[in-house]
């Protein structure tokens, strides 16, 4: 049985005594798809000729694997029996991108694994950053209709007299568009706590009754929206503050 040709998420390997560049093709096609398999005992274009395999074969895999990718990922590892030869299949999966392999990132094309530059990187973990590795950017169950206007448009008015927003205020939706906040008609998480109906936020003030933190004379807790939070957090410290001349 023939397996076909290499692709950006299958490598195969002769035998062992390829397996750091098998250990490389694992991190490059992490950086591409997040997960692959890996074959030893298959000819490059899919061609089982399997190979001796013992307990201490599976453990130098797994060893490797361990030793030099990093961030750290749990494969797979089992003997597998393709027209009456042994074979070792690896399987792989993981997110927390980049990996690298012996201190070097690399990314799957085609069947190929590239070096990649410290431009590529850079930009790389920039792109990976701002879609969906970071909580703010990811879609909230929250709908826009749930945006209190008078917020949004107090918000657009402040930023246009310290010279931050440039565009005037029209409707709800197309300016939280323009904030890049929303994601269809649900807000994305940051879009979330700044003007949604939000679980997240929460403040807790107090006045504590001397200089140690033991006794409090006053605790209110709030919850809101940042620029809520923040209002009534100003409001309470200067109902509190103790002026003194």
């Amino acid at each position: 049985m023939n397996l076909g040709h290499e692709t950006e998420t299958l490598e195969f390997k002769k035998t062992t005594g390829e397996l750091k560049e098998g250990v490389v093709s694992i991190a490059a096609i992490l950086n591409k798809h997040q997960k692959g398999e890996l074959y030893f005992g298959i000819k490059p274009d899919g061609t089982p000729i399997g190979q001796q395999i013992s307990e201490k074969t599976l453990r130098d895999i797994s060893q490797e694997i361990a030793n030099h990718i990093e961030p750290r990922i749990y494969p797979e590892i089992a003997v597998v029996h393709i027209d009456d030869k042994d074979c070792i299949h690896v399987s792989f999966e993981g997110h927390n991108t980049p990996y690298f392999a012996y201190n070097v990132a690399r990314i799957r094309v085609a069947d190929e694994d590239k070096v990649m530059s410290q431009r590529e990187l850079t930009d790389y973990i920039m792109e990976r950053q701002s879609s969906e590795g970071v909580w703010e950017r990811k879609v909230s169950e929250c709908l826009t209709s749930s945006v209190d206007e008078n917020s949004l448009k107090e918000y657009i008015h402040r930023g246009q007299e310290f010279g931050r927003i440039s565009f005037d205020y029209s409707d709800r939706d197309t300016v939280l568009g323009k904030l890049s906040l929303t994601a269809g008609s649900y807000l994305l998480n940051a879009g979330m706590v700044l003007f949604g109906e939000t679980p997240y936020n929460d403040l807790q003030m107090a006045v504590f009754a001397g200089t140690e933190r033991l006794t409090f004379l006053d605790i209110q807790r709030e919850h809101g929206t940042i620029f809520e939070l923040v209002d009534r957090a100003e409001k309470y410290i200067f109902k509190n503050i103790r002026w003194r001349c």
